[in-house]
Formats: C-alpha cells, structure tokens, sequence
C-alpha cells in the first residue's frame, strides 16, 4: 500500500495536536483481482440472446489410423482396413508414421484400401493396427475428370449467458452521516459489491458449467455458462496418462507436450499459460538451475512471465481462481466474455420499502469459446 503521509502525529502534547487523520482511503484485504479476464480484455461485440452460437469450420482431414489386426506378408498384403475410408480417395500417396514406405492407394472400398506397396522404390515394411497412415497429396491423371467434390459441414456452436446479481442496501442513517475514511456509503458498496461480480464473473469463466436438462433456464432452473474446463476435450491430459511425460510435477516436458499436440491437431496459436499460485512456482523454477548472480547484484529475480517454445511465445498468467492441479493453454484470439447487449454490469435503483436506500448490480455475461481444440488442459499435478 503506498504511503499517503495523511496519518500523523504532531510533535506537541496538546490533545488536539494528537488527533488521528485518517486518510480517504479505504483497503481492501481480499483478494478480487482478474488476471484472466484483463488478458483477454474487452471483445468486439455484444451477445445479442440468452443462447450466444457462433460456426466453427475445418478442412479435410489428412490422418487416420489403420484398423486391421490381420497381417500376412508385406510384400504380397496389399490390402488393409483404416477408420474412415471416405478420407481415401484413388491417387492418394500415404505412408505410415515411422516408416519409410511410401504407398499409393489404387482402389477404396467402404473402409479397405488397395494400394501399391513399396511405391516409388521404397522398400515395403511391415504395418501394424492403429498406425497413423498420413495422406501426403493427391496425384490426378492427366485429361480425368473432376474428382466428387468433397467438403465438411460448419457446426453450430453456442453458450448460454449467466445473470450475475448483488443487492446493495444502505440504511438512512448511514447516508446521513459521515464516514470514517468514507466520502459517500452507498458509492463504497457499490464498488465493493461490483469487485465481488467481477471476480464471480472470471471465477465462473474457468470453472462453471451448465445444467444437464434446461439449461436454457427457467422459473425454477438458474441458466448459467459453459466455463472453460467445461469447453475442453480434446487436449485434455492427466498426470500419469499412458504416453504423457511421468511425474505429477509440472514440468518443461508435459507444457511442452501439449503444446505440440495442439500445433499438431489444430492451427491454434497458444499465447496464454494460465496457472494458480503453485503452478506458477513450478514454471519459475524451469530455469532456476541455469541462473546465475554476481558478487554485486543486489535483485534476485525468480519469475518466469513469459514461456517461448518451438510452439509459441505464451504470456504465464497467474489467478487465484484456476483449481491448483490446473494448467490451461489458451489461444486468447478464440476466447471472448461477452455481456448480452444493454446487460453489462450496471446498477439499477429500486423502490425503498422503509428508511433506507437500495439498488441492485446486474450483469449477464456468456463466454465464446472456438475451435476447442486449439487449446490444451493438464490436470492432476502434484499441488504440495
């Protein structure tokens, strides 16, 4: 807290020469920072209805997997199940990750391919069911013609707003008289209770989720959003998952991990590392062992605010209200917090019923969440 220089004490021994100033200032010890929602800052637009949707598109895929547990002789099997064998098409060169050979696909029926091993003078190798099979580009015949066009579907997506309320009430007294430190009691509750809505506002931005029947809302049902956690599925990990970096410690190795498998699956650009207090005491400590101070330094610095990898230059935000075992990596440009139009925070005045003035703080917010995928969630991590 800076110093103010309003509350002393005179040098003399008269009473009123020892009468306390207290300054207009009023300090606040809880906690009601923001630091998610002033990263992502203000959006472009207003929700203009209680169900905010957005599309979302994608190209074709070029990835499947192989589906065929029954081997026989490389040189002679060329034929075999994947997943989904509309993604195929004749003239297709594919090759299986973590081989060499390459292969071009003569013929697709249903889900089996029939194609040419060892193509190009590549040596055949053996395959293996759930393979990754990477279709590297179509080779179309001179004078054919037009291949059926093929296209995917835009998918509608939405969220549901939350009303978010504080009633402020402030007795005809208490505005009569004059406040310790105070110029105006109802002004006070007005900013202490709209700190309040804010911090429930980003709380509810990563945690919250909606009801499983109405959650449109209703007289007895309370509408409220899809949170962030809520939003994510497809790069969401745990410590101790097969194939993901053991230790339930947070380290280079798993933000890393999931950093590439977001680049991988999606053209999301990660920029925003989102821990708690903990987490973020595990990233400064990334670099910890390589640092180095002089006989004259006078600062220690032991921070980590921005993390560059191969992947991105990401921003470490740390908030109070992300669950400790959590770590979120955001691509902030696929992320808004909307107010539905005219219901952003605002105070409305009611009706007094007796000596005493009242109101009400209102806000209906929802959040806009694209491309799931283009973000990444670990959980589980070790917390002490």
């Amino acid at each position: 807290m800076p110093f103010t220089g309003k509350a002393t004490y005179s040098a003399g021994t008269t009473l009123p020469e020892l009468a306390e100033d207290v300054s207009d200032l009023v300090a606040i010890l809880t906690p009601y920072e923001t630091p998610l929602l002033y990263a992502l800052g203000d959006p472009l637009r207003e929700a203009t209805s209680t169900h905010h949707e957005w599309l979302e598109d994608e190209l074709l895929p070029n990835k499947d997997t192989i589906d065929d547990a029954t081997w026989s002789d490389p040189d002679v099997d060329t034929s075999f199940d994947v997943a989904h064998g509309e993604r195929f098409r004749v003239g297709d060169q594919i090759q299986v990750e973590g081989s060499e050979e390459l292969m071009l696909v003569t013929a697709v029926n249903t889900n089996t391919l029939t194609v040419v091993r060892g193509y190009a003078g590549t040596n055949a190798e053996d395959l293996a069911d759930e393979q990754v099979i990477n279709i590297l580009g179509n080779a179309a015949l001179e004078g054919a013609e037009k291949p059926n066009a093929r296209f995917t579907n835009r998918v509608r997506k939405g969220n549901y707003t939350q009303i978010f309320t504080k009633t402020v009430e402030v007795s005809g007294s208490d505005m009569a008289a004059r406040q310790l430190g105070l110029i105006d009691e109802m002004d006070q509750q007005k900013q202490n209770r709209l700190r309040e809505l804010v911090r429930d506002l980003e709380h509810s931005v990563i945690s919250a989720g909606q009801p499983v029947a109405d959650p449109q809302g209703s007289g007895t049902v309370r509408r409220t959003m899809k949170g962030i956690i809520q939003h994510l599925a497809s790069n969401v990990f745990h410590a101790g998952d097969s194939g993901f970096p053991s230790g339930n410690d947070l380290d280079e190795a798993k933000v890393n991990y999931v950093l590439r498998r977001i680049w991988e699956v999606s053209s999301g650009h990660v920029d925003l590392i989102v821990v708690g207090g903990f987490q973020k005491r595990k990233i400064n400590a990334f670099c910890s062992e390589s640092r180095a101070y002089g006989a004259n330094d006078k600062t220690f610095t032991d921070m980590v605010s921005i993390y560059e990898s191969d992947f991105g230059v990401c921003d470490v935000i740390t908030t109070r209200w992300l669950p400790q075992d959590v770590v979120l990596l955001l691509d902030s440009s696929r992320i808004s917090v909307l107010p539905l139009a005219g219901r952003s925070f605002h105070f409305k005045p009611l009706a007094s019923g007796g000596d005493y003035e009242c109101g009400e703080l209102i806000g209906e917010y929802t959040l806009e969440l694209k491309n799931e995928a283009a973000h990444g969630l670990i959980r589980g991590l070790s917390t002490s």
